[in-house]
């Protein structure tokens, strides 16, 4: 979920106080389940903005306009309904999507799969998984025996392992293997110290035809290089595409493994990433200077093509 960020130019607390209470306006609304959408002009006039300053301010501290705010917040209620065991139609209505054929439009992209698939919660998967220590804090690599599942980045433990079960509520087991997956989380701390990737990472995740696109094309981002959500929407030869790649990008279940800390918005700045712009900005700067302090003594690679 998206917290404040305030990049650029430090916000007042008077800003930051304004955008705080458009968000809690927006929730207030989902929670009444109020019919249709927070429109700008009605959240502008709860906080006493012009739409155009709201806007602005609203994406500067959160890193998405409120439109996508909402969405965020909708898809969270439809993913809970699902994993609680209520059918697709159910949680369809309890989110207030509307349509089915909404649902399999917006929220299919962002889930990796059909709400269907989404909500079999893993049926009958073995997941392991281990946990270790880096300057972002605690990593948890899950694994099956098909390859990596989920790689999650964090404070707690406990929360962590709580979101790795909300994932997979219907998994057979779910169980630690610190040595079992020793491997794998070395190459995951590896990358995250900013290090040129050893090996590569089999990797077990649903995917729909446009992540796909977006996520190798990620994978294909040198080390200590970032290309923006418009760039990357060029090399996929969908032009138009930017705001897709950034859901793409939000949607990737694997942090580091597929990197999609190496996409910025398109005006350069960091942008939203799902486990917090601080570690978003940090791998980028812990790979620039593992860069530098290597040299470059290798044939630049491109991800063209």
């Amino acid at each position: 979920m998206y917290s404040m960020r305030g990049k650029g130019p430090k916000m007042s607390e008077t800003q930051m106080e304004m955008v705080g209470r458009a968000a809690a306006y927006i929730k207030a609304r989902q929670a009444d389940e109020a019919d249709g959408p927070v429109t700008l002009d009605e959240l502008a006039s709860h906080c006493g903005l012009s739409p155009w300053h709201l806007q602005r301010q609203f994406k500067r501290a959160m890193g998405v306009s409120p439109r996508e705010y909402e969405e965020s917040l909708r898809l969270e209620r439809f993913k809970k309904g699902l994993r609680s065991g209520a059918g697709v139609a159910a949680a369809t209505f309890e989110a207030g999507f509307g349509s089915s054929s909404r649902v399999y439009e917006r929220a299919g992209a962002a889930l990796g799969m059909t709400p269907a698939s989404y909500a079999e919660g893993g049926r009958g998967a073995e997941i392991r998984y281990a946990v270790g220590e880096s300057h972002l804090g605690l990593v948890l690599v899950a694994a099956t025996p098909r390859g990596i599942c989920r790689v999650e980045l964090g404070d707690d433990l406990g929360d962590l392992e709580g979101q790795l079960r909300a994932e997979f509520p219907r998994a057979r087991s779910i169980a630690r293997d610190d040595s079992g997956l020793g491997r794998y989380l070395a190459e995951i701390l590896r990358r995250i110290a900013g290090q040129t990737p050893r090996r590569d990472l089999p990797l077990d995740i649903r995917m729909t035809a446009f992540q796909r696109k977006v996520w190798s094309t990620l994978s294909r981002i040198p080390t200590g290089e970032t290309l923006s959500y418009g760039a990357i929407a060029r090399v996929i030869g969908q032009p138009g595409a930017a705001q897709a790649v950034g859901q793409a990008c939000g949607a990737n279940p694997v942090a580091i493994a597929i990197p999609c800390h190496r996409a910025l918005r398109n005006d350069g700045a960091i942008g939203g990433y799902a486990w917090g712009s601080q570690r978003k900005q940090a791998l980028i700067s812990a790979e620039a200077a593992a860069l530098t302090s290597e040299g470059r003594g290798r044939s630049k690679k491109t991800v063209s093509g």
